[in-house]
């Protein structure tokens, strides 16, 4: 198992850019694959990006991915999850995952406690 601890969320405007961390102890974090997951008010946990072991691959799973970038860096144990051009409907609770066999959700065996992010226009 893995421990997740998300970072880097709060109150942004509309148009800016926010970077969120997710460190993990415990495991072996090179042989996980990543998630981010968010859910907005009143809303399901959705998938916003994945990313592999290696970190060559990618998936993103909303609309206007463009603004979305995920990253690792296994010499930190940390996922990043980078949001440009941030919306309204960005707001949400971000969760970060882990999962030692892939990166659907039934895979995901590890989640943080989630890092707020509140976008004001």
């Amino acid at each position: 198992q893995v421990q997740l601890v998300e970072s880097g969320g709060g109150l942004v405007q509309a148009g800016g850019s926010l970077r969120l961390s997710c460190a993990a102890s415990g495991g072996t974090f090179s042989e996980y694959a990543m998630a981010w997951y968010r859910q907005g008010p009143g809303k399901e946990r959705e998938p916003v990006a994945t990313i592999s072991w290696s970190g060559h691959a990618t998936d993103y799973r909303v609309s206007e991915s463009g603004r979305f970038t995920i990253s690792r860096d296994n010499d930190k144990n940390t996922v990043y999850l980078q949001i440009d051009n941030l919306k309204p409907e960005d707001t949400a609770l971000y969760y970060c995952a882990a999962g030692s066999t892939g990166w659907d959700l039934h895979e995901l065996e590890n989640w943080g406690q989630g890092t707020l992010v509140n976008v004001t226009s």
